[in-house]
């Protein structure tokens, strides 16, 4: 990832399996470290951050692209893309600003090429992405498996746990 300019750590996992559960409960862990954490999560799903009716909406509905909107407490741009294809995570990383950051988190963004975290739970019944993907450096999961050594094994329900692991990492 070229335009990485700190570290990157991804979480990947079949849909349901606790991404977002995990990295609300890894963050402020981290950031009890000192460590200034970013994100980025990709979504397969359309979405909008402003709402109809509303000043920025309207501007953006009427063509502008990106939209900027800032108030004290925080900004949001908004780009409209084509929606030709997937974004790609070294692109993004062009346009997030790295300059403040110890650590970004990636949620999801799967076949790209930079660490990850696999997360697995076994009621999901899911097949495992590790061993289809080299950049997977652990697994975090709720019953143990029986994985290569070179793959450390988490308890995916011990955020401390994971939390340390990241440390160690960096």
């Amino acid at each position: 990832m070229q335009n990485a300019h700190i570290p990157l750590l991804g979480f990947v996992a079949a849909s349901g399996t606790g991404k977002t559960t995990l990295l609300t409960q890894l963050i402020p862990l981290l950031k009890n470290h000192g460590l200034r954490i970013g994100l980025i999560k990709h979504s397969h799903h359309d979405f909008d951050i402003d709402h109809p009716n509303k000043d920025s909406f309207r501007l953006r509905a009427a063509g502008a692209s990106p939209v900027m909107l800032v108030s004290q407490y925080r900004r949001a741009v908004i780009t409209e893309l084509t929606g030709r294809q997937e974004p790609n995570l070294n692109e993004q990383l062009k346009l997030f600003d790295q300059s403040e950051l110890d650590l970004l988190l990636i949620e999801g963004f799967k076949s790209e090429p930079f660490p990850k975290i696999e997360l697995h739970r076994h009621t999901l019944q899911q097949p495992l992405m590790y061993p289809n993907d080299p950049h997977i450096i652990a697994i975090a999961t709720d019953t143990p498996l029986a994985t290569p050594d070179y793959l450390t094994q988490l308890d995916l329900n011990n955020p401390d746990l994971i939390a340390n692991f990241i440390l160690n990492l960096l």
